[in-house]
């Protein structure tokens, strides 16, 4: 009697033993589907420390960390038309551990540029978009020129007299000016600069009479009112600056450009651990204190599907590429 007593337990111990094992096997399946070990995540990020882009990225990383448990590093490699930055994560292991923060610039890379080591729609696949920034038109605060409408109307008046500031040649900024003298149907001069502070200088010297320039970095200005803000070129005006209007409300009819940042991942990364990504990615774009802290950086947090991604990116090399063709811009 004891004997088979006995005989009995250690069945129930193996099968127990057994189930465990099955259990645990498929726990550890289920982990290993959802794609991420403990290591490290590390985001790609195409332009150097402190500039909007990199701090967005930096904001999203930290929650993004708190939530995985795991170390979420921001590796910056700025480059021209950051194709470094972009060329690093192509080639990265399809894992989810390395990450590419794409932005509208990424887009206007595939017309920009003869040459690139990577193709910008098959070797990546868009996660989720973290945030919008805005473009915005501005003068010097002693310019006569106080709404769209009248700078407008003394570029009309005046062909080719109007000088519109901006940064580099083939920068969101650059293309969204060429974009504003064509939905304008104005002829003026468009001067680049080798980036935002002497942007702002030139403006305050009345070198330039006006700059298309992402607000983010000339808030302080524009709130000590040392420049005034014409209006905003997106679809809706800043919740930071409600009482300047948009561009399409100044009158200038399809003039709409802002700025976005997405997080991409190496083509071949399998859907579960996109999927995995995205959900966390939400999590942390929707979370209060990450959107208050890109609010204050004039970003406006907004996560998506990967599908909507790709669509956006798609979209934005069409629309940024027929700006490159009609400014003539060369490739480079």
């Amino acid at each position: 009697m004891k004997r088979r007593s006995f005989t009995r337990t250690l069945a129930h111990a193996a099968a127990g033993a057994a189930l465990f094992s099955t259990l645990a096997l498929s726990a550890a399946g289920a982990q290993a589907q959802q794609g991420l070990s403990s290591r490290p995540i590390r985001i790609v990020v195409p332009f150097g420390a402190g500039g909007v882009a990199d701090v967005t990225a930096r904001v999203v990383a930290q929650q993004l960390a708190t939530q995985l448990g795991q170390p979420v590093v921001i590796d910056n490699k700025p480059s021209a038309g950051g194709i470094v930055a972009a060329d690093t994560v192509a080639k990265s292991a399809p894992d989810g551990h390395t990450l590419f923060l794409m932005s509208n610039g990424s887009a206007v890379t595939v017309s920009l540029f003869n040459q690139l080591p990577f193709d910008m729609v098959k070797d990546f696949t868009p996660i989720s978009t973290l945030g919008y920034f805005d473009i915005g038109v501005i003068t010097d605060a002693k310019s006569p020129f106080r709404n769209l409408g009248e700078l407008v109307s003394y570029a009309k008046a005046h062909p080719g007299k109007l000088n519109l500031g901006s940064i580099n040649v083939g920068s969101t900024q650059h293309l969204a000016a060429e974009l504003f003298k064509t939905t304008a149907g104005i002829d003026a001069q468009i001067v680049p600069f080798n980036g935002t502070p002497a942007v702002v200088t030139a403006l305050r010297g009345k070198q330039i009479d006006a700059a298309v320039e992402i607000l983010t970095p000339i808030m302080g200005q524009i709130h000590s009112k040392a420049v005034n803000l014409l209006a905003v070129t997106g679809e809706k005006r800043s919740p930071l600056l409600p009482g300047v209007p948009t561009a399409q409300e100044s009158g200038v009819k399809g003039f709409v450009a802002s700025s976005w940042n997405a997080l991409a991942a190496p083509s071949k990364t399998p859907p579960a651990v996109i999927e995995r990504l995205n959900k966390e990615i939400h999590a942390a774009v929707n979370h209060p204190e990450v959107a208050k802290k890109l609010r204050e950086l004039n970003v406006q947090a907004q996560a998506s599907t990967p599908e909507q991604t790709a669509r956006l990116l798609q979209s934005e090399i069409k629309r940024w590429g027929d700006v490159i063709v009609q400014a003539r811009i060369p490739r480079q």
